[in-house]
């Protein structure tokens, strides 16, 4: 029986922080931790709690100082004290706490700050403090999944709400059951692609054009496919024809709406008009399973689902669940976004990766969108292979049968309706 338990291993159901807390109080060293002897009794502030004003006399005169109740970095509540302001170094988290003391005065119609917070408030303060750390690893884990240029930042300045549950973050297909993605099996033999293509290019082999100018700004208009080098072409990682793969170039901020939208996306640089911006990435599944998941999102007023059906509907991208950025990208009537197929190291035409380049110039800090019901040219055989059927997808029959969401992009040209 000891033999046998030697090797067993059972989880431990408190966090790191929580660990870290009970090592601090108890005064245990712990390497695996990293509390040493050097910093066992080291203090930073992970973040401000409350705040009093104190008229104190200094000689003959009176002062009126400032005190925040300050949470200590690894050590339990237990063992919060209260420092005057002189004390804290911490400036960001003296905005913070401001900013969150000051935004629930006002929503409660109190213009000025009194001398003590109320407990109400406090538990406000200390719940936006609380989720702020939450989106900060949130944020962090995301970040540190990519190698990609760009960095994500996560904010929420309207509600309480933390990182979706039962959602996890990928930057590339997540292949469900049954679905194998073919390798290319060649590559291009060309040192210069853009000036010099031999044989075309990885396009030109496939008959279409070579998709973006030097600057990687794409210039074959929507509809048509875009092919670009591969893993087994001559031509290195600077290629001009290396757009999509080498992932976000651009800082993006995932944020809550304020008006009933959820979350979003905004830009946090401005994007050149035709530049890639994000591939929409997510679980690839059978049409058959994507029509069992639809009914189901359906009812929920939501859905994630979106064809590949590029020459055949027989597979679809379910964002829902698995996902990157792209999940939290709204709908709008007038959107920024436009989307391309895009092959890269499988060119099984059923199975094209989902590219949003930029269909106008867009300012820093404005969200970026498409549209749901995206249709390129209804005339053009080839365009219609890449209408994006959206919020259709896995469900036939009649959308007049289905629930009708309302649009809320505020845009001149809004339809009323998502769906």
């Amino acid at each position: 029986f000891q033999r046998n338990m030697q090797n067993c291993k059972v989880a431990c159901l408190a966090t790191f922080s929580q660990l870290e807390s009970i090592c601090r109080e108890e005064g245990v060293i712990c390497r695996d931790l990293g509390i040493t002897k050097n910093n066992l009794c080291h203090f930073e502030v992970e973040y401000l709690c409350s705040y009093k004003r104190n008229v104190i006399k200094v000689g003959k005169t009176q002062e009126v100082q400032e005190f925040y109740l300050v949470k200590w970095k690894g050590y339990p509540e237990s063992m919060n004290t209260w420092e005057p302001r002189k004390n804290l170094k911490c400036t960001d988290l003296l905005s913070y706490f401001w900013e969150d003391m000051m935004q629930e005065l006002l929503r409660r119609k109190k213009r000025t700050v009194p001398k003590t917070l109320d407990a109400s408030i406090v538990s406000h303060v200390i719940q936006r403090a609380k989720l702020r750390q939450t989106l900060k690893q949130w944020e962090t884990h995301m970040n540190g999944l990519g190698t990609h240029k760009g960095c994500i930042y996560v904010e929420n300045l309207v509600d309480m709400e933390g990182p979706p549950k039962n959602f996890t973050y990928i930057n590339d297909y997540k292949v469900g059951d049954g679905i194998s993605l073919n390798e290319v099996a060649v590559g291009c033999e060309c040192t210069d692609c853009l000036n010099n293509p031999v044989e075309g290019c990885c396009a030109g082999a496939s008959q279409h054009k070579f998709a973006y100018n030097d600057s990687g700004q794409v210039r074959i208009r929507p509809g048509l496919p875009i092919y670009e080098c591969n893993k087994r072409c001559c031509c290195g990682p600077e290629c001009s024809n290396r757009v999509v793969q080498k992932g976000i170039q651009y800082s993006l901020c995932i944020f809550r709406t304020d008006n009933g939208r959820g979350w979003g996306v905004r830009t946090m640089e401005r994007i050149r008009k035709n530049t890639f911006v994000m591939e929409y990435v997510g679980e690839i599944i059978t049409t058959e399973e994507a029509e069992r998941r639809g009914h189901i999102y359906d009812k929920e007023g939501a859905t994630y689902l979106f064809d590949l059906d590029y020459v055949d509907d027989e597979y679809t991208v379910d964002a829902a669940h698995y996902g990157n950025i792209s999940h939290f990208v709204n709908h709008s009537c007038d959107p920024n976004l436009q989307v391309y197929n895009v092959f890269i190291d499988n060119l099984d035409e059923r199975l094209p990766r989902i590219a949003f380049f930029a269909t106008r110039s867009i300012k820093s800090g404005e969200e970026l969108t498409f549209d749901y019901k995206m249709q390129i040219d209804p005339v053009d055989a080839e365009s219609t292979k890449m209408d994006s059927n959206f919020s259709l997808t896995g469900l036939p029959g009649s959308p007049k049968k289905r629930t009708r969401i309302e649009c809320k992009c505020g845009v001149a040209t809004c339809r009323k309706y998502l769906f």
